[in-house]
């Protein structure tokens, strides 16, 4: 039997299968297909996060985050700056504020 997935999984994925007893039919990518392969595991992630909110899943999250920017030549440490950058700029979500219209004359 044969069960196709076609996503992109974590590099351990495939010895996983096989210690298992599967076998993994694995393609590497292009880096346009990464990009693609990359968008879609993160909707995949925050789907799967959505559907439990379990806690595992916003790992997951951040870890196909993290691809992403290393993909755009940004690593983890910068990514973080301009998190916090932003969240001096603009503030976090401590505060719990649901901003519902702006009326302007």
């Amino acid at each position: 039997m044969i069960k196709e997935y076609k996503k992109l999984v974590r590099d351990e994925i495939p010895e996983i299968i096989r210690r298992t007893g599967g076998k993994p039919l694995m393609k590497e990518l292009t880096p346009a297909e990464y990009v693609d392969a990359l968008h879609a595991k993160i909707y995949e992630e925050v789907s799967e996060y959505l559907d439990g909110y379990n806690i595992e899943e916003l790992g997951d999250i951040i870890e196909v985050v993290y691809a992403i920017a290393e993909n755009k030549g940004v690593s983890t440490e910068e990514l973080d700056r301009i998190r916090l950058s932003k969240k001096d700029e603009r503030g976090a979500y401590d505060k719990k504020q649901f901003l519902v219209s702006v009326e302007r004359d």
